[in-house]
């Protein structure tokens, strides 16, 4: 298991154990985070799991996808750092990894 840690829009912050090779969606929805809304189930057919990753850990993470990025464009406030969190699995190497959650998913 690796912690992850979720910080909501308003400043509220999870700390979130989620097991390694699950999607960070998983973990978000397991542990109830709000602002995760995963309304395809993390088949990357929507963009509700949208999150900002933490500067600090964007080159751990694989490049986007052409589905993910092609789904970000439905997201409002994409940012560089924006990715969606049902293609991110955890892992040791993102054990202590912040992400930021949007204002509300669309």
């Amino acid at each position: 298991m690796s912690t992850i840690i979720f910080i909501e829009n308003n400043g509220t912050r999870h700390e979130t154990d989620i097991t390694d090779g699950h999607s960070v969606m998983e973990g978000a929805i397991a542990n109830m985070v709000p602002g995760i809304d995963a309304d395809c189930g993390g088949a990357c057919a929507c963009a509700t799991c949208h999150i900002y990753v933490d500067e600090a850990w964007m080159a751990r993470l694989p490049d986007k996808t052409e589905m993910e990025v092609s789904l970000l464009d439905f997201a409002p406030h994409v940012q560089d750092n924006s990715r969606l969190a049902c293609q991110i699995k955890v892992s040791p190497e993102l054990a202590g990894m912040v992400v930021h959650l949007p204002e509300a998913q669309h």
